[in-house]
């Protein structure tokens, strides 16, 4: 699948780690044109005497990150690149993730770097400059597809088609982050190193001789590194003390402002527990006019059985491949990465007045999209992404508008 001319030529999106640096080593021996290029994204700067230290400060060095990619660069003999994209990220995914926590939403801005700036604006990039393909270093696989004697009236015969498929290494799979892609994008998108396992990509860079090989997995927001998001938050959003209830309604102890949390969490407030023993507490449900949250222990099996929806509507959704979309069929889904897949139905209605090929457009004109969860759900996060799955394929996904009780 690599194997390419010297004059195919592809840039390799490099954030000073492992995997896109076994990625675009393995495109230079494969043949292709490759350029390696460093994106600056805005980083966070602020003085601030709530902090430990003074100063709030992101652990992702980009200044070291960018060295190290360019190290890797000048080990294979091939161009360096710096992309600036500072105004593009703050704009589509720092200002973004503030708008919707201050809506008491949970975001994912990961998902919305990926589409606005990966995806996004270094693909625009790439391709106006000339690019064949652009590629990065995410765990998950382009496949080329060919679907057999179509019906359909504009297509005679038989079509390929490019689909997006889970990483060969399930623990690091990222195609939950990558729903966003447009299917006219995937025959110019590279994901090197998708069918590949860690430990095996960890072994080619010291083949390579990369200076990154032992470099730690980079972790927390894209681009930027492992913050406190509450930290984050709080220099644009002021804190504002809300009630923690219980499943009765009884006041047990207190929060910071319900914008700050999510479902699920077990941290970021205070209740008052009886004896050190007490059992953590979930959250099970927001309020946000109340700024209220609502509490509850996980049960025997290690569940929340509180506060379960039976499914949730999308909006927007974004659909990479529609022709596999049927009503009342069953999907897997899932809400948080590295979430264990869980069986979901698609309304048919939402479906049934969309030809095959034009189920691309689903979801754009603000359609809404029933999921129906076979199995009730707890801690269903509004804002999230739910992501769809059929066997190893991505089929694309939506944001979660809103969830429907059980």
């Amino acid at each position: 699948m690599l194997n390419a001319s010297f004059r195919t030529k592809v840039y390799v999106g490099l954030s000073g780690g492992v995997d896109s640096s076994v990625s675009v080593a393995l495109l230079k021996k494969a043949g292709y044109d490759a350029t390696g290029v460093f994106i600056k994204v805005w980083q966070p700067d602020f003085n601030s005497p709530s902090t430990s230290s003074g100063q709030l400060q992101a652990a992702c060095n980009w200044r070291e990150d960018r060295l190290d990619a360019m190290r890797v660069c000048a080990k294979l003999g091939i161009p360096f690149v710096t992309l600036d994209l500072e105004k593009e990220y703050k704009k589509e995914v720092v200002d973004y993730m503030i708008r919707e926590y201050k809506a008491g939403r949970t975001p994912n801005p990961d998902v919305m770097c990926n589409k606005e700036v990966k995806f996004g604006a270094f693909y625009k990039w790439a391709i106006e400059n000339g690019a064949d393909f652009i590629a990065t270093g995410h765990y998950a696989q382009v496949i080329k597809h060919i679907i057999y004697n179509t019906k359909h009236k504009r297509v005679d015969g038989n079509v390929s088609c490019y689909m997006l498929h889970v990483s060969a290494d399930s623990a690091k799979d990222q195609s939950y982050f990558l729903w966003n892609l447009k299917r006219e994008q995937l025959p110019h998108v590279l994901f090197p190193v998708g069918h590949l396992k860690k430990p095996e990509v960890r072994k080619l860079a010291k083949k390579f001789g990369l200076i990154t090989a032992e470099k730690k997995d980079s972790q927390g927001l894209c681009f930027i590194g492992k913050i406190d998001v509450k930290e984050f938050l709080s220099h644009y959003i002021k804190p504002k003390r809300g009630k923690v209830l219980n499943e009765r309604g009884e006041v047990i102890g207190f929060h910071d402002g319900v914008v700050f949390l999510t479902e699920g969490e077990r941290h970021g407030f205070t209740v008052n527990k009886k004896t050190n023993n007490d059992r953590p507490y979930y959250i099970i449900a927001k309020d946000i006019s109340k700024n209220t949250i609502t509490v509850s222990h996980k049960n025997s099996e290690g569940k929340l059985d509180q506060g379960l929806k039976s499914g949730v509507l999308l909006r927007p959704t974004n659909w990479i491949s529609p022709e596999l979309l049927v009503g009342r069929k069953k999907y897997e889904a899932r809400f948080r990465y590295r979430q264990e897949l869980f069986p979901v139905t698609l309304r048919a209605k939402d479906l049934v007045k969309h030809r095959v090929f034009d189920k691309a457009r689903l979801g754009r004109s603000g359609t809404l999209i029933k999921v129906i969860f076979e199995t009730p759900q707890s801690a269903v996060p509004v804002g999230q992404s739910l992501v769809l799955y059929d066997g190893d394929v991505c089929l694309g996904g939506g944001v979660i508008h809103s969830t429907l009780p059980n």
